[in-house]
């Protein structure tokens, strides 16, 4: 059992139920906020359209999704700080949260400002999802076969995602990709 809890990567523990608890709040408002004004938005019912191609119908599921999201989490941190095993002290942090996130900010920004527009959108979302598995998936202890199936299956998926974006925003919400 020692050797299961030693083996947690630093990423992977949990936070204290506090930090999750204000995270959910967080969250909350600005799932709110989305459904909100999304709500909001123009229905096209006066030019008798379709109630999936409302422009409020997306952004308002995705609000919805995160409000409910969030209230899990909420809920969650609730029962983990009532339970006496959430008291335990825990670790310093080594810093790679922060390393982590700004290499996340990075790669939207490479995403937004270096791809998207300077090649086909299918291509631009492949490269970045694989980009973002592959650092992410990244051991430093790995061995080089696996380390070539993870980027294998990064690339597999960046590509399958990439080509899924694509093909839903335009076949299905009719939206033209940059």
């Amino acid at each position: 059992m020692a050797d299961e809890a030693s083996s947690v990567l630093p990423h992977e523990e949990p936070l204290p139920p506090r930090t999750d608890l204000w995270t959910g709040a967080a969250f909350l408002v600005l799932g709110l906020a989305i459904v909100s004004v999304a709500w909001r938005m123009p229905t096209f019912k006066e030019q008798k359209g379709e109630i999936y191609t409302a422009p409020g119908l997306v952004p308002g599921i995705y609000g919805l999704v995160i409000s409910a999201l969030s209230i899990w989490l909420v809920m969650r941190s609730v029962r983990r700080g009532r339970s006496s095993a959430a008291i335990t002290s825990r670790a310093a942090p080594d810093g790679t949260s922060n390393l982590r996130l700004a290499l996340a900010a990075a790669l939207g920004l490479v995403f937004c400002v270096g791809l998207i527009g300077h090649m086909p959108f299918w291509a631009a979302a492949a490269v970045f999802v694989t980009a973002f598995i592959a650092l992410f998936e990244w051991r430093k202890g790995d061995a080089w076969p696996r380390r070539f199936l993870r980027l294998g299956t990064a690339a597999l998926q960046g590509l399958v995602t990439g080509a899924a974006v694509s093909l839903v925003f335009e076949k299905i919400f009719y939206v033209r990709l940059p």
